[in-house]
């Protein structure tokens, strides 16, 4: 069984930064491409930013110049820095992945909080 694990949520001020983690664990899988997602109260969950294989990357317009998604294919980890955050992107954050065989795979969410 495949598992995301994300780490690296918490409160930050208005301007500052935060480095999402998620690391897949299990064995005998295969990751694909990778994902951040994100919710904020009352509203549906949206696509952050993407990143596949060979590094093909796709951000939400809301987060672009501002947000990097990467990854690292032997640690089967993505990671998001995040940088001049702004209160609109308070949420919980959601990694997925594409697993072959598997299907889509979801972490169980970190919150994220910018105050003003």
């Amino acid at each position: 069984q495949v598992q995301l694990v994300e780490s690296g949520g918490g409160l930050v001020q208005a301007g500052g930064s935060l480095r999402l983690s998620c690391a897949a664990s299990g064995s005998g899988f295969s990751v694909n491409a990778m994902g951040w997602y994100r919710q904020a109260p009352g509203k549906q969950r949206e696509l952050v930013a993407h990143i596949t294989t060979t590094g093909y990357i796709t951000y939400a317009d809301p987060v672009k110049g501002r947000f990097t998604i990467s990854r690292d294919n032997a640690k089967n980890t993505v990671y998001l820095q995040m940088n001049s955050l702004k209160p609109e992107d308070t949420a919980v954050y959601y990694c997925n992945a594409q697993i072959t065989v598997v299907g889509i795979v979801w972490g169980q969410g970190t919150q994220v909080t910018v105050s003003s």
